[in-house]
């Protein structure tokens, strides 16, 4: 098992400022992050390097969060997912077939949460 602290973290964000700020946080926590503006960008970097953990919002333009998480853990089912959504209802629906493992954390929400959040899943 890899240190959690030092985990390749892969972020899909639409929101520019939420990204930056996510960005900064995670990598001041010691976490390798890259990031994309929508999920099909984050996917086309899926196929190519693999990711311990797939942090992403749910509503994208191009392909959504639910779209991405599921491609991603075809991709790799050892990817854990992270959503972040100011939409929790919508992750939840068991309609729209996300990865059940996956965590939600709702915005808005502390750094310090999300960065704990973060160190937890990716010790389970």
């Amino acid at each position: 098992m890899t240190d959690p602290a030092a985990a390749k973290i892969l972020l899909a964000e639409d929101d520019n400022d939420m990204r930056r700020f996510l960005v900064k946080a995670l990598q001041h926590a010691g976490f390798c992050v890259t990031s994309f503006d929508n999920g099909l960008a984050a996917y086309d970097q899926l196929r190519v390097e693999p990711f311990e953990l797939l942090l992403t919002d749910i509503v994208m333009p191009e392909m959504d969060g639910i779209e991405l998480a599921r491609r991603a853990t075809e991709l790799d089912p050892d990817i854990k997912v992270m959503f972040i959504t100011g939409f929790a209802a919508v992750a939840l629906n068991p309609d729209n077939q996300a990865p059940s493992q996956a965590k939600i954390l709702s915005k808005p929400f502390h750094l310090r949460d999300l960065v704990n959040e973060v160190h937890r899943l990716l010790a389970a």
